[in-house]
């Protein structure tokens, strides 16, 4: 069954909605993070090794990508008792956004704040009742998680509204990666025959490319904890309502690997702090970016590749959904490969090369 046109005219109006509104927007709330006080100025950051700019810049302009999304859904949406809870939940993350973002809050309150958030989008019906069984030579199908289904949609809501806000660490990262997981979850979306969800990932697309010209290196402002967190809450909850609800082996893995490269940086984030006797939330200067950048990496190459694994992650996870498993795992298997060899050719070609009265000492 092809999709409609009818549908595709909503998805598009929906996406240039928001566009516009961020895109307006963008500057407005500048202004309005400038006189709020909301600055990120890394000459008062305790730890300045981690910015990868000098001079004080506006946060906060997640706020704008924020309007353009709610604005948009309101109109092309409609009000349903699961997205009732879900822009609640919403709204709750980016109040908390923007006082984190002006007065630099403590991590356990924000995350009883998250949590409570997530709660809120749980116990109006965003559930993930049922995980597909990744063993395939299973007898079950599928597992029916009864009475876990409403912490484990709490844990995985709270995990993906962390791990967004961990990846925002360079101009355009953040909200570049959630742009492309967005439309990869929107193509998902119209292949299978979700119109709610293809219109709420639409208007997120929205904001998130108004948004992007005036973040980009270099930045004229950052989309702070009230971008970060926002993007990771609405994503994690849109998935709960589209991809865990088939009862296939897509339900188990698609949602990983649209969101691959957040939840790999959380997870070895959480891990490394852990081995070295840290809190897993104490920041340090070790994400995947940095690490890129430490390499020897441009902020705009480093931002790049990035935006590439994300792009291939998010192609595997189309092919998985339309041809199967094998063809999905051949085609990453073919991109990895292909990365690897291109990551040589940098090094090969930014490694220190000894002069030629070196080489005849040593010999």
């Amino acid at each position: 069954m092809p999709i409609s046109l009818e549908l595709i005219g909503q998805v598009a109006a929906a996406l240039g909605v928001a566009f516009l509104i961020a895109l307006i927007l963008t500057p407005v709330v500048k202004s309005l993070a400038v006189k709020m006080g909301a600055v990120d100025d890394p000459r008062k950051d305790k730890d300045p090794e981690r910015r990868m700019h000098s001079d004080p810049i506006p946060r906060m302009g997640g706020l704008a990508i924020v309007l353009g999304f709610l604005l948009s859904t309101l109109i092309f949406v409609p009000l349903t008792t699961q997205l009732q809870g879900a822009l609640l939940g919403a709204v709750m993350i980016v109040v908390l956004g923007i006082f984190d973002d002006i007065y630099d809050l403590r991590a356990k309150f924000k995350l009883g704040v998250q949590i409570a958030a997530a709660l809120i989008a749980v116990l109006t019906g965003n559930v993930i009742e049922y995980l597909s069984n990744p063993n395939i030579f299973s007898a079950d199908p599928y597992w029916e998680l009864g009475i876990l289904a409403y912490p484990i949609t709490i844990i995985w809501i709270v995990a993906m509204t962390n791990a967004v806000n961990l990846i925002d660490g360079l101009d355009g990262l953040a909200c570049g990666v959630c742009s492309i997981s967005s439309m990869t979850l929107l193509v998902i979306a119209l292949l299978l025959r979700e119109p709610t969800v293809a219109i709420l990932v639409a208007a997120l697309v929205g904001g998130c490319l108004g948004f992007l010209p005036y973040n980009m290196n270099p930045a004229k402002i950052f989309m702070g904890d009230t971008g970060s967190t926002f993007l990771g809450y609405i994503l994690a909850v849109i998935s709960v309502q589209g991809l865990f609800k088939m009862y296939t082996l897509i339900s188990f893995v698609v949602p990983f690997l649209l969101f691959g490269l957040p939840i790999f940086d959380t997870c070895f984030a959480f891990i490394r702090r852990i081995a070295h006797g840290q809190s897993p939330m104490h920041a340090d200067r070790s994400h995947v970016h940095h690490r890129l950048i430490d390499m020897g990496f441009s902020q705009k190459q480093a931002v790049a590749v990035l935006y590439v694994i994300t792009a291939i992650l998010g192609l595997s996870a189309v092919v998985l959904t339309t041809s199967g498993a094998v063809k999905a795992m051949l085609l990453l298997f073919a991109f990895c490969a292909a990365g690897a060899v291109a990551l040589s050719v940098f090094y090969g070609a930014h490694r220190p090369r000894r002069g030629r009265g070196e080489e005849e000492e040593e010999g």
